[in-house]
C-alpha cells in the first residue's frame, strides 16, 4: 500500500528543493505560470510533463504546486495511484509560496 499524500509547507519544499531532495510540480497552466512562478526549477504536466514523470522511478520525491493547494492535491493523489512512493501537496500553493517563501513572486 502506497502512503498518504503528505502535506509541505512552502518554506520545507524551497529547502527540500535547494538541498536537491524534491522535484516540485508545478500543475498550474501555463498562463498562470506566467503571472508569477517560482524562483527554482520546477516539472510542469502540460507539454509532454505528464509522461516525463511517470517516467521517473516511483520513489523520486514529488511536490505538487498550484494557486492555493486544491489542483495540487489533487495531482499529488493521482501520482500516490500511480504508485509513486513520496508524494507531498504544497500547503497554500504559490500564493503561500509568495507570502512565507519570496515576496517577490506576484499574487494573483
Amino acid at each position: 500500500m502506497n502512503a498518504d499524500v503528505q502535506d509541505l509547507t512552502p518554506a520545507e519544499a524551497d529547502a527540500r528543493v535547494r538541498d536537491g531532495s524534491l522535484t516540485i510540480v508545478d500543475v498550474r497552466p501555463l498562463p498562470e505560470r506566467e503571472l508569477a512562478a517560482i524562483a527554482l526549477p520546477y516539472a510542469v504536466l502540460d507539454a509532454g510533463g505528464l509522461e516525463e514523470l511517470l517516467a521517473q522511478p516511483h520513489d523520486l520525491p514529488l511536490a505538487f504546486l498550484c494557486h492555493h493547494g486544491g489542483r495540487s492535491a489533487q495531482a499529488a493523489e493521482h501520482f500516490r495511484a500511480q504508485g509513486f512512493t513520496e508524494v507531498f501537496n504544497i500547503v497554500g500553493g504559490i500564493d503561500a509560496w509568495a507570502q512565507d517563501v519570496d515576496p517577490s513572486v506576484p499574487r494573483y
